[in-house]
């Protein structure tokens, strides 16, 4: 599978304010959730985010909706956001058919996601530094039973010069000035 910009959707899951003090590798995720949101803004990718229980553990994190432009988010009860009945016509109404998939926790809510998303037909691309858990290890397993059931693991910027297909247009040169130049500088930690 070739990510395609027009096919595609970021899914970002449950990255919460009350969450992400007690998850591993959150302020990462965060920021490459962030940043492939951004990209994806500048492309016409549509962000979703979802949020577990928001009255418990917060809305989303403050930091990662600086870094987004336009979204949509959804309140959920199951920790698997397709069977939320609302969320699972919309998504067939947007016509994306290429869900890259992230968030916490990785082995639960983004995992059953995922799961549900493969049985559904979609095709997911499991964003593997943005994909938390609060064990590492859980992140981990989560990972490898994704790409079991048959999810692409990818990088931000795998991501996103997907999206760009080419170095030759306007839009290449605007997300380039705004969000990859200077971006390999940074250390990045896979789980």
């Amino acid at each position: 599978m070739r990510l395609k910009r027009e096919a595609s959707l970021l899914l970002i899951v449950d990255l919460q304010a009350g969450l992400l003090p007690v998850i591993d590798g959150s302020d990462q995720a965060v920021s490459e959730a962030g940043w492939l949101g951004g990209v994806a803004e500048a492309l016409d990718v549509p962000v979703w985010l979802t949020e577990q229980y928001p009255a418990g553990l917060g809305g989303t994190a403050p930091r990662l909706l600086e870094m987004l432009g336009e979204h949509r988010c959804w309140e959920k009860v199951h920790f698997n956001a397709h069977a939320e009945t609302e969320f699972a016509r919309a998504l067939v109404e947007s016509g994306r058919h290429q869900v890259v998939l992230c968030g916490a926790e990785a082995h639960i809510c983004v995992l059953q996601t995922g799961l549900a998303l493969l049985e559904a037909g979609y095709e997911v691309a499991w964003l593997a530094e943005a994909a938390v858990s609060r064990r590492p290890e859980e992140a981990a397993l989560a990972r490898r039973r994704m790409a079991q059931a048959g999810a692409l693991e990818v990088s931000a910027d795998m991501v996103a010069y997907e999206w760009l297909e080419r170095c030759d247009d306007a839009g290449f040169k605007d997300v380039h000035r705004r969000f990859l130049k200077g971006r390999s500088a940074r250390p990045l930690r896979f789980f």
